[in-house]
């Protein structure tokens, strides 16, 4: 069986807790691996607009050149691009904006915003289970038929799989709002292959489609709040009703603008590649470790693992310095998953070993 398809109540003791996110592993003295946010300097291209924008905060946000430029780099007009307040915010304007959905599907394990957005707009969610024992695959003909609005990822947080792009536009059809969060889009780009696979950011022919976009990933902008989502126009005007005036700062869109640039596309390829490199490192290391199994075909900034006993090995690592990411509030995992953030070749190591010793013991 492929996935599974299940319906859940608020009220279920079993429920994974959908508002737990990786930064709240995290504190000070331990080594991130649990935030799958670049942290690395600002290239200048990024830098000095951002700065630059400090001297018109007496000014209201003006979106539009930040949304032009967003428009060019995905070949869509710019009526088809609603900036926004993070991806997060996306999912939250989506969940109020159409209350007229009646049976929403989320694809899991995937990002919990989505399904917590849905659910607190009222929505009751179907879930798609995906199975591990088939590498996280998605499958197309396990969605029903019926779902009027359904939500995968690619590549998925926190499987780290990158799912083809013709099974995703096999789920689109009219009278279906089909999202596809690209978060990590820019993450999955091939050495050698110019754009991003599997991305249906460019596409215009599919009936419903909303892509939602971040750019706080591999430009270290977490802080920031900037991504945006790309889709119909009409669809788009339903979701700008229920933002709030002025929701993107004006350093933001300074951000926005600069990522869309020729000089962010050449960085983003450099970035990929080096990204490509340090993760075949981090799963060879890990694959090589007896009891240790990684999920899939990693394919993102992160790795999911399966280790039996993980949370007690989270909790020994923390005392060793090093936060990883739990896996059991995401739906569709357990006790026994990990998520652990890629890194350089030092860092891997370090965390190996330290991995090991924990696992020896």
């Amino acid at each position: 069986m492929h996935g599974q398809l299940t319906t859940r109540s608020r009220a279920s003791v079993t429920e994974p807790d959908l508002a737990h996110h990786g930064d709240v592993e995290v504190a000070a003295g331990l080594v991130d691996l649990a935030v799958n946010v670049r942290r690395a300097p600002l290239p200048p291209w990024l830098a000095e607009p951002i700065t630059a924008s400090m001297a018109d905060l007496a000014a209201y946000p003006d979106p539009r050149p930040a949304r032009a430029a967003v428009a060019a780099r995905h070949r869509r007009p710019p009526e088809e691009v609603l900036l926004t307040a993070g991806a997060a915010e996306g999912f939250v304007l989506l969940a109020q904006a159409l209350r007229g959905i009646r049976r929403p599907v989320v694809v899991h394990p995937q990002f919990t915003e989505p399904e917590a957005a849905l659910r607190a707009a009222g929505h009751t969610v179907r879930r798609v289970l995906l199975d591990p024992a088939d590498g996280f695959r998605l499958h197309p003909e396990r969605i029903p038929t019926d779902a009027d609005l359904v939500v995968v990822g690619n590549p998925t947080n926190p499987t780290s799989v990158l799912h083809p792009a013709a099974d995703l536009a096999a789920l689109a059809r009219p009278g279906r709002v089909l999202v596809v969060d690209e978060a990590f889009a820019d993450t999955a780009a091939t050495p050698g292959v110019p754009g991003e696979p599997e991305s249906l950011a460019a596409r215009r022919d599919l009936p419903g489609l909303l892509v939602v976009r971040s750019l706080t990933k591999t430009w270290g902008l977490a802080g920031l709040r900037i991504g945006y989502l790309l889709g119909e126009a009409a669809l788009l005007r339903r979701l700008a009703v229920v933002q709030p005036l002025w929701a993107v700062s004006t350093p933001a869109l300074a951000a926005a603008e600069a990522c869309a640039s020729p000089a962010a596309a050449h960085a983003e390829r450099v970035i990929a590649a080096q990204l490509a490199t340090d993760r075949e490192h981090l799963v060879a290391r890990l694959a090589a470790l007896p009891g240790v199994r990684v999920a899939g075909r990693p394919a993102s900034a992160f790795v999911l693992v399966r280790i039996s006993g993980a949370d007690r090995i989270r909790d020994r690592l923390r005392a060793r310095g090093w936060a990883v990411r739990r896996g059991d509030t995401f739906p569709g995992l357990g006790s026994d998953w990990l998520r652990i953030a890629v890194r350089d070749r030092v860092t891997t190591d370090a965390f190996i070993d330290v991995l090991a010793d924990i696992m020896e013991a």
